[in-house]
């Protein structure tokens, strides 16, 4: 079996850029989140469609320098667990 499809539906959520880190509001909780790189590009990222851990890294690395490979999953259990992706 496969990495899991991650998903973020990016009309539930607003962003601010703020000194280096990133205010989310995600409207369905409530909540606000700060965050700090490169869980906005991986959002960003997210806003193209639903994908996986091997295609997010294609993705980040077409637009940013992004060496992460061992720490997307990571980043990507910590999006889920605030509630900010799901997989799908």
């Amino acid at each position: 079996m496969g990495d899991p499809i991650y998903i973020a539906d990016s009309r539930d959520v607003r962003s601010v850029p703020l000194d280096g880190l990133t205010l989310i509001y995600h409207a369905p909780s409530g909540m606000t989140h700060i965050v700090a790189p490169p869980a906005p590009e991986i959002l960003e990222a997210l806003d193209a469609g639903p994908a996986d851990p091997a295609e997010l890294l294609r993705r980040l690395r077409a637009r940013f320098e992004f060496e992460g490979e061992d720490a997307i999953h990571a980043r990507l259990e910590e999006l889920e667990a605030s509630g900010l992706v799901r997989r799908g």
